[in-house]
């Protein structure tokens, strides 16, 4: 009987380091970012540097695109190449992206089974989920084992995010107009969230420094007193990402791994710069003794 060789391949807004790449060995087909008239692959040919100086010009439009089907069906077919006997897709919610589609269409015409599960968030909020399936495949699991390894990683899993002004979620259509208006018409600074892989508003407050204080009480009441996994994302404000991971740590105990990293160019266009995310994933339940 033949193992279960299962290959995880992911999009480029997973945000995994290199070294988590090499280690987990997992697949990455990268969205497009556009500035102005150059088009380059995320991660590689466009930098978060590239992505925070265009939006601060404003003379350059910045915007996304997803994968095509071929770009996707290339890592499918590499991945039964080199030995694997299913492939789990594993991407950014499709609600913000799509992505998601891209991969169904794609696992259509591969050359062996190929399960697309739409992660309902992003960054880390999807590193953390594909770190869990390369994980379970490592162990001899199956396609399915690896889907539901995945798929409870996800469940776990909860994303919030402050930004200094809703223009740029705006301009990419992941906000309504008035939601902006209405930001910026209060002076407010939103903390929004992610809820079924849609971006939502949590709650408004008044100022950055209040932004960080409630992510790391926002962090905490997430955790539950649990053993969790954090990642704290900033695009072009690593001073509030330090300052916001070191409350973390001193405040929650049981944290396991905290990942401290700039968004990528897909993300970051969307959100703009001074960004603050957390994303908080909790200790799975243990049945039995």
């Amino acid at each position: 009987m033949t193992a279960d060789v299962v290959a995880v391949v992911t999009d480029s807004t997973a945000y995994l380091s290199p070294d988590a790449l090499v280690a987990s060995g997992v697949r990455v087909v990268p969205l497009q970012v556009v500035l102005g008239g150059r088009t380059g692959a995320e991660g590689t040919e466009v930098t978060p540097a590239d992505v925070a100086e265009a939006l601060l010009d404003r003379r350059l439009r910045v915007t996304t695109s997803r994968p095509t089907p071929a770009d996707l069906s290339r890592a499918y077919a590499a991945a039964f190449a080199a030995g694997a006997t299913g492939v789990l897709s594993v991407h950014l919610s499709g609600q913000l992206s799509g992505t998601w589609e891209s991969a169904a269409m794609a696992a259509k015409e591969a050359d062996g089974p190929v399960r697309v599960l739409d992660s309902r968030s992003t960054a880390m909020g999807l590193g953390f989920a594909v770190l869990a399936g390369t994980s379970r495949a490592a162990a001899g699991g199956s396609l399915d084992e690896v889907y539901e390894a995945v798929q409870d990683c996800v469940r776990r899993t909860s994303m919030l995010f402050y930004v200094d002004s809703l223009e740029y979620l705006r301009r990419g259509g992941r906000i309504s107009a008035s939601a902006a208006i209405l930001g910026t018409a209060l002076s407010v600074k939103p903390i929004l969230h992610l809820v079924d892989g849609a971006i939502v508003l949590r709650e408004k407050v008044r100022t950055a420094s209040r932004g960080v204080t409630r992510l790391e009480e926002l962090a905490a009441e997430a955790a539950h007193g649990d053993p969790v996994d954090i990642a704290v994302h900033h695009l072009a404000a690593p001073d509030r990402a330090a300052l916001l991971s070191d409350r973390i740590r001193a405040r929650l105990p049981n944290v396991r791994r905290l990942v401290v990293s700039e968004l990528g160019a897909a993300v970051g266009a969307h959100v703009g710069p001074g960004v603050l995310g957390v994303v908080i994933v909790r200790e799975p339940v243990r049945s039995g003794p």
